[in-house]
């Protein structure tokens, strides 16, 4: 074996793995939002669970990403262990296709397809077509990687030495624990099983051995979600432990299987384990297909005896790490509760986080908001230090979220998402603008107690009319932002007209109670502050509402309101 074929193997080996990674960023990118949400909204129950895993392993091209993907669900709270379960036992069968794409000779046709791709990506102008540009380069790449090894296997495959060594690989175990290690190390079971498909039709290495090594591909694959979740919450841990379980457990089955199909053939002096006969005869013969079906087969039949003992797996993952995390309260002061040390970070799901703790900061500064009114009338001084505590807070949670904003935005985000992105910095800054006003009510109210200044039961009144409209739009706008939920599209478009309404109407009620002496100057002055505050919250609360609404939509639920 010479240096050249050395350098050849490495080197396609290179290829595979770029070309693997780049169609899997590439899709991810192209339509991960849109996958994103089918997770979310398809995995109720542990069946459709697992079809989602099937289709969107499938779709993305790694298992790794996948169950990666589910752990940082689980970590943030969007998905429960059982969900996340049956989307874990569908990634498992969903891999399997990318042995199976192997196994069918694109190689050939290779060059023409990475040619094809970088066309696209070369001479399109819309980001989306370049990125299933892309997907087609990657997928050329990974071809053209896959011959370069085939080719280098063939100089291999003269090498008596080389020979000799591979077919002296007959311990199970130790076939196993190469699969295991290879993978753990690639961090892609796709990867090493394509090379054990390609030595299998080089004839370097017996087609049994390969049953063995695919089990280890199987238990080391699981490396990738073990060490995401090694950052992230208890539950985090317990999903990636489902994975590892599955196929640990799934390997033991097939290893007793593997062997009482081994001790027939002996006994009944078969010249080929009937299991691989099997095999054989489903794959015309041909070793590369053996493998792969092989591949998909042994992850089905797992699937397949293991499901009905989904509940018992995840108990198992749950005594292995016992005990629950310390709760981070909406309300915890310097805490990030969906984003930061103690999560799972993931490109897919960076927004879904963000807005979640956007979610929880948007209800602190509602919550602050009402706090400094109720003080403001009662001039509560528990109140009003409660106002400037809870601001301090909000300010914590503006910078380190537009922070994480800034960390995300230089990742390889959905493009969906990198839509959205600047949306998202002035969805902080209106939430924490509203935390403002709040403080400026709270600064009101200690001035009333240091000037004495009475608020007449009239105005009292009318701010808590404009407040209630205030808090309403707040409300809708939370739920379309959070939600995406239209539905109080026109209720919010109508509520900000009448809130702007409602200040001119106050502002000019306070002028006539001015000029007949029943409010002094000093209360006239915090009121009318007030209700210009809280008409900008109205406008802040709108900001937020369509802050991610394209813009054509947005003037057109204007219109029709």
């Amino acid at each position: 074996m010479n240096a050249s074929t050395i350098i050849s193997m490495a080197g396609g080996l290179g290829l595979f793995l770029f070309g693997m990674k780049l169609m899997s960023v590439a899709i991810e990118k192209a339509a991960g939002a849109k996958l994103r949400r089918i997770l979310e909204k398809l995995t109720t129950n542990r069946f459709t669970g697992m079809l989602v895993g099937i289709f969107f392993t499938a779709a993305i091209q790694s298992s790794s990403a996948c169950t990666a993907m589910v752990v940082s669900f689980v970590n943030a709270g969007l998905m429960n262990l059982y969900q996340a379960a049956g989307v874990i036992f569908g990634a498992n069968i969903g891999t399997t296709i990318t042995s199976q794409l192997v196994s069918f000779n694109f190689s050939a046709v290779a060059p023409v397809i990475l040619l094809a791709g970088v066309l696209v990506v070369m001479f399109s102008k819309k980001e989306q077509v370049k990125q299933v540009g892309e997907i087609i380069v990657g997928f050329g790449i990974l071809f053209v990687g896959l011959e370069t090894m085939k080719n280098a296997m063939g100089v291999l495959k003269e090498n008596p030495y080389v020979v000799d060594t591979l077919s002296s690989l007959r311990n199970p175990f130790v076939a196993t624990l190469i699969g295991t290690a290879l993978t753990a190390v690639i961090q892609s079971s796709s990867v090493t099983v394509s090379i054990a498909l390609l030595m299998a039709q080089q004839n370097l290495l017996e087609v049994h051995i390969i049953l063995y090594i695919i089990l280890g591909c199987n238990i080391g694959a699981t490396a990738t979600a073990l060490l995401a979740s090694l950052s992230g919450k208890k539950d985090a841990k317990r999903a990636a432990l489902i994975h590892f379980w599955f196929n640990v457990i799934g390997t033991v089955v097939i290893y007793i299987i593997l062997a009482i199909s081994s001790l027939i053939a002996k006994n009944a002096n078969m010249d080929m384990d009937p299991i691989v006969r099997g095999l054989m005869a489903i794959s015309n013969n041909d070793n590369g297909r053996f493998v792969a079906n092989a591949h998909t087969l042994i992850k089905v039949f797992q699937v397949i005896v293991l499901f009905p003992f989904l509940k018992p797996i995840v108990k198992l993952s749950c005594a292995c790490v016992r005990g629950e995390d310390k709760k981070v309260g909406y309300r915890a002061t310097g805490q990030l509760k969906f984003i930061g040390e103690k999560v799972v970070f993931n490109p897919a799901t960076a927004i879904v986080e963000v807005v979640k703790e956007l979610d929880r900061m948007a209800s602190l500064a509602s919550e602050n908001l009402n706090r400094a009114m109720n003080a403001l009338i009662t001039l509560d001084q528990e109140d009003i230090d409660e106002v400037y505590e809870v601001e301090k807070n909000i300010d914590y949670l503006n910078h380190a979220i537009t922070n994480y904003l800034v960390k995300i935005n230089q990742t390889t985000l959905p493009i969906e998402d990198l839509k959205s992105i600047g949306a998202l910095f002035h969805v902080v800054n209106d939430i924490e603008r509203i935390g403002d006003h709040a403080e400026n009510i709270a600064d009101a109210a200690v001035m009333r107690k240091e000037n004495g200044a009475q608020i007449s039961k009239e105005a009292q009144h009318e701010l808590g009319e404009m407040l209630d409209m205030v808090n309403t739009n707040i409300q809708y706008a939370i739920e379309m932002f959070v939600k995406g939920d239209e539905t109080h599209t026109k209720d919010i478009i109508e509520l900000e007209r009448k809130i702007d309404a409602k200040e001119k109407e106050l502002q000019q009620n306070h002028v006539e109670r001015l000029a007949k002496g029943l409010c002094t100057p000093e209360a006239g002055m915090i009121f009318s502050d007030i209700v210009s505050g809280l008409e900008r919250v109205g406008d802040h609360a709108n900001n937020i509402a369509f802050a991610i609404m394209e813009n054509n939509k947005r003037i057109e639920a204007e219109e029709e309101a």
